[in-house]
């Protein structure tokens, strides 16, 4: 007990600190440069600032642990049973274009499991957390999924990667949607996508091609507010899974026909 209490403690203190460097630097210059995959796929400063400063504050404390971030990659030399998975501005092009929806994500893994998780957008003042078994939380209020079981009276969200490595294959997912009227959004967060699934706002999200920092904080807040996490086949869904489906459950194998 002692020491899930202080991984809440470290975890909670480090996501406040990501957010805080991300409100402080969101009007201000800084530099910004490009990764390899995509056009558009960019990395500021901020993005790398704020992963140091949590990565040594973590590691500080936790010295013996894991540390996988989007920036700098993985800090694995003792096989540890812990991992921090760390996405410092989730929704860096939207951070860059002055776009208030971009969060800071962290997530604990234990063996293989993630078990503690928050993601904090502090432009809109929305700190989203849960903990395996515990509920998951927004400010404090515990949230549910909404309870609508027709696809066709629902609104999803997604996503598309920087390069469409299926391009036919994401926008046949896409057309079908749209083409039976159905409403759906691209945040271009997928941290925030899964906590507004969590909280009821979208019936569900799906998006292939994303990296385990994307989703881990988000996917343990949609699990435990009641929701579905499967792969684009319907197996259970892991952070290392190459594509999400995360809905109410309600409409989860409607959507998932749409897909396949």
């Amino acid at each position: 007990m002692y020491f899930c209490s202080m991984f809440k403690k470290i975890l909670i203190e480090a996501v406040e600190l990501g957010g805080q460097l991300l409100e402080f630097y969101f009007n201000k210059p800084y530099k910004i440069d490009y990764k390899a995959e995509g056009i558009n796929n960019l990395v500021t400063e901020i993005d790398q600032k704020i992963e140091t400063e949590l990565k040594n504050l973590i590691l500080n404390k936790f010295p013996e642990h894991e540390f996988l971030g989007e920036e700098y990659g993985e800090k694995s030399e003792f096989n540890a049973q812990y991992k921090w998975i760390l996405d410092p501005i989730d929704g860096t092009i939207n951070f860059f274009h002055k776009i208030p929806i971009c969060a800071t994500s962290l997530a604990l893994e234990k063996d293989g499991d993630i078990i503690m998780g928050a993601v904090y957008n502090p432009l809109m003042k929305e700190f989203f957390f849960a903990e395996k078994g515990q509920g998951a939380f927004l400010n404090n209020q515990k949230i549910v999924v909404s309870q609508n079981n027709n696809i066709e009276k629902s609104i999803l969200v997604t996503g598309f990667p920087y390069s469409l490595v299926e391009p036919q294959k994401t926008m046949k997912i896409f057309e079908k949607i749209i083409s039976k009227g159905i409403s759906i959004r691209r945040l271009g967060s997928a941290a925030i996508d899964l906590c507004w699934v969590a909280c009821g706002r979208f019936d569900a999200f799906y998006e292939g091609h994303l990296k385990p920092w994307d989703s881990a904080a988000g996917m343990l807040i949609v699990s435990e507010a009641g929701g579905l996490l499967t792969d684009f086949d319907n197996k259970p869904y892991s952070i290392y899974s190459p594509s999400i489906v995360a809905s109410n459950s309600k409409i989860h194998t409607q959507l998932i026909n749409f897909i396949q």
